[in-house]
């Protein structure tokens, strides 16, 4: 509505703009019809001027059927009024104060577990390993246990290729050495073997009485790690033979039931699981 009386009140202005400079008295007069002009154009597009009047109203429904109950509009309660509060600064006009509940905490996530904190534990990943320096020879052995601990899972390797047998407590090495191992008549078994009988002064009735000091029995026919004299050029009948006196620390470090892994070339390294 106020668009349309704007746009009028232009058009009807717009006459007197382009006319030749005024005197004061037709400026009043232009203004007078300007006002009388606007009341008009007021009356005539002001929505209300035309509402029906009541009895329009009760004419044009006059007739009609009555409305069945079904169709009749439900009967609202009026709410009760409550008294206007009293102005002023807009945090007091704030009848009722309104308080939102905090959230409950989310409780907090459990920390990611990193792939040292999944192994740290773990007896069969190697988690150190002996400081040597250098390639080892025949018998070469070594051993030093200061960088692990006094009780724990033992598992000893053996590498048929590299012809290195390794001592880990807990994934400590704890003890290496050059090894003899069998030949292809008579080869070292491959695999998994755990610890059957502890026999410190085992003498071969299989092969002419030899001496087999600090024998850790493999399997029962015959295959065992045992103390022996390593040196180049010479082979076992399918035991591994270690030096004598890396044999007795091994001795006195394993127990029945460890396992000992015998691979060909399998190469591992601080991270890697033993077993």
């Amino acid at each position: 509505m106020m668009r349309n009386l704007a746009l009028t009140l232009a058009l009807v202005a717009l006459p007197f703009a382009a006319a030749a400079q005024p005197t004061a008295g037709q400026t009043g007069d232009a203004a007078e019809a300007v006002a009388a002009e606007a009341t008009g154009t007021f009356e005539r597009v002001d929505p209300d001027s035309d509402l029906p009047s009541a009895d329009a109203a009760t004419a044009a429904y006059a007739g009609l059927p009555p409305l069945a109950a079904d169709d009749a509009p439900e009967m609202v309660a009026a709410p009760s009024l409550r008294p206007e509060p009293p102005r002023g600064p807009a945090v007091r006009m704030i009848a009722n104060e309104v308080a939102q509940p905090l959230p409950a905490a989310a409780p907090a996530p459990a920390p990611a577990l990193t792939p040292a904190a999944l192994t740290r534990n773990d007896p069969f990943v190697i988690k150190s390993i002996l400081p040597i320096e250098g390639s080892i020879r025949y018998g070469d052995w070594f051993w030093d246990e200061s960088a692990a601990p006094r009780t724990g899972k033992l598992v000893i390797t053996v590498d048929l290729e590299a012809r290195v047998i390794s001592a880990f407590r807990d994934g400590h090495e704890i003890g290496t050495a050059v090894v003899l191992v069998g030949t292809q008549a008579h080869p070292t078994p491959l695999g998994s073997f755990p610890i059957l009988t502890k026999e410190k002064d085992n003498v071969s009735e299989k092969y002419n009485n030899a001496p087999m000091p600090h024998t850790l029995r493999l399997t029962w026919d015959g295959i065992a790690i045992h103390g022996s004299p390593v040196m180049n050029g010479y082979a076992s009948h399918g035991c591994i033979g270690v030096p004598d006196e890396f044999a007795a620390k091994l001795f006195a470090a394993a127990k029945r039931g460890d396992k000992v892994i015998i691979t060909r070339g399998k190469m591992i390294g601080i991270g890697d699981k033993v077993m």
